[in-house]
């Protein structure tokens, strides 16, 4: 792509989560939306491939549809009180459809199928964006109208999603699919504290965005496709391997890394509302998406390319 259409339509889609976060009126806050993804659209479309095609036009469907459910709620709200005010949702039919809205734009399980779909369609560039700087303008429209939306639907939504991230992600070879359903799975993390304690649910989110950057340019760097492509990595760079090891590991959740703190505070806060059945579910979750990042980290610093099972690199 022309160099100069791709800075305006990074300007773009930096300008729609910008109109998003900083908007009061629903109907600003659905233009932002909207921006995002028509400016997304031709970044995912560049290769030109059925299956890049594929994922715009998935993307592209569920979003709208996400969008205009938001639109929907948002009018309803306004029939029945007379503010477009987001945080003045006070109509409990409009907040109900506006959690489902959410949720499919940010890809929460049951609403998840088109992540994956999407991000295996894509390149890893264009998958990084999605991942990360595309979940900012739904996350914080879930910030704005927290204090209204239904909380039971919230820590079902977040339960569902981490259970399934974790689940699903245990079958996939491709690591753009794996990323898919580690996003799945934290975002569920957020959305199950997000009613009860909005500034860890930042934190989550701050540290989310963090691991999965630093984790998608490890990729980038090694041109990694599949979960074979990663053993690899150690010929290209010893140093790069190290820092996706400790990447993974961090995304997975183990105690002395990074990834460790936001599961570790919302387990406390869901324990603290006496929220226990949900907490060891929640954790429980986390120790099926916890393998598939161990088998990651296994293929890419203790094994030697094409005997992924046999061979044990010696360090």
């Amino acid at each position: 792509m022309n160099p100069t259409i791709y800075t305006i339509i990074l300007l773009s889609l930096a300008t729609g989560t910008i109109v998003t976060m900083t908007s009061f009126h629903w109907l600003m806050a659905w233009v932002g939306l909207e921006l995002n993804t028509l400016a997304i659209i031709p970044i995912i479309s560049t290769l030109h491939h059925p299956r890049s095609t594929e994922a715009a036009t998935k993307y592209f469907l569920t979003q709208a549809a996400a969008s205009a459910m938001i639109l929907f709620s948002s009018m309803i709200n306004a029939w029945n009180t007379g503010t477009w005010d987001i945080t003045q949702m006070s109509y409990t039919p409009s907040n109900i459809l506006l959690s489902l809205a959410l949720a499919l734009k940010l890809g929460l399980a049951p609403a998840h199928f088109w992540l994956p779909e999407v991000l295996q369609g894509s390149t890893l560039p264009t998958a990084f964006i999605i991942a990360t700087w595309q979940k900012l303008a739904p996350m914080s429209l879930i910030y704005m109208t927290m204090n209204n939306l239904p909380s039971t639907i919230l820590l079902m939504l977040g339960l569902t999603s981490s259970t399934i991230g974790g689940w699903s992600g245990l079958n996939q070879t491709q690591t753009r699919k794996i990323m898919a359903y580690s996003s799945i799975a934290h975002l569920g993390w957020m959305a199950m504290i997000a009613s009860i304690m909005s500034n860890i649910m930042i934190m989550n989110l701050l540290v989310y965005l963090m691991m999965t950057t630093a984790l998608f340019l490890s990729l980038i760097c090694s041109k990694s496709k599949t979960i074979q492509d990663t053993a690899t990595t150690w010929t290209t760079s010893p140093t790069l391997t190290i820092i996706m090891m400790l990447t993974l590991l961090s995304l997975g959740g183990l105690p002395p890394l990074t990834g460790f703190l936001p599961k570790w505070l919302v387990l406390e806060e869901l324990i603290m509302q006496n929220l226990i059945p949900m907490a060891t579910a929640m954790a429980m979750s986390a120790l099926l998406s916890l393998f598939f990042y161990l088998r990651l980290t296994y293929s890419t610093t203790l094994t030697l390319s094409p005997n992924t099972l046999q061979m044990k690199f010696k360090w």
